[in-house]
């Protein structure tokens, strides 16, 4: 523990998703030990982000305009829909360059434990976009865990309702990783999906 207004930065960073104790504690003496860095920079972005950013008007993706990018761009796919949980997936999918349609954001998945059921997501404003006869495939891309498995099964059940093809992102081993280490869900999903060489 440090005194005073140094534990009060380390406890601040600490809280940050993915930011551990270590890690909080490097920040802040990275902070105080570089003469050349500014933090009143930092402070400045993290004023104007709450004011600048929003949710897309279409597909709940971050934007600082009313439509994402994304959601503007002509030259992407109206016909293929991609559900991702939240807007950081977008990215994730974006950098591998192998989708060219629209995105859907849940804004998060179904967890019964933390009191978030289909009605807290943005399930209502997908079939909304789907009700207009113009997409013909829908692809769930929730993350392979509890929740996004329970998020997956219920938004299949939902849209084997309409007239639209779904389907959900493979899963399997990780390219470099070792059959010795994969979990049993993982290799079972890996045997699943196995294709014909």
């Amino acid at each position: 523990m440090y005194e005073g207004i140094i534990q009060e930065l380390v406890d601040e960073f600490g809280r940050l998703p993915g930011i551990g104790p270590k890690s909080a504690q490097r920040i802040t003496f990275h902070i105080l030990q570089k003469q050349s860095y500014d933090p009143s920079r930092l402070a400045q972005i993290l004023g104007e982000v709450r004011e600048r950013i929003k949710f897309c008007d279409v597909c709940g993706n971050v934007s600082e305009q009313q439509t994402c990018t994304i959601c503007s761009d002509p030259r992407r796919e109206n016909s293929t829909i991609c559900v991702v949980e939240e807007p950081k997936d977008v990215i994730a999918i974006e950098r591998t360059r192998q989708f060219n349609g629209k995105y859907h954001v849940l804004g998060g998945a179904i967890s019964p434990i933390d009191g978030i059921g289909p009605d807290q997501l943005s399930i209502a404003a997908l079939m909304q976009r789907l009700s207009g006869n113009t997409v013909q495939e829908v692809i769930i891309a929730t993350d392979p865990n509890i929740e996004g498995e329970a998020t997956a099964a219920y938004l299949s059940r939902t849209l084997h309702a309409i007239d639209v093809r779904v389907s959900r992102l493979a899963s399997g081993l990780p390219v470099g990783g070792d059959l010795e280490f994969a979990d049993e869900i993982t290799l079972g999903r890996a045997f699943e999906g196995r294709k014909q060489l």
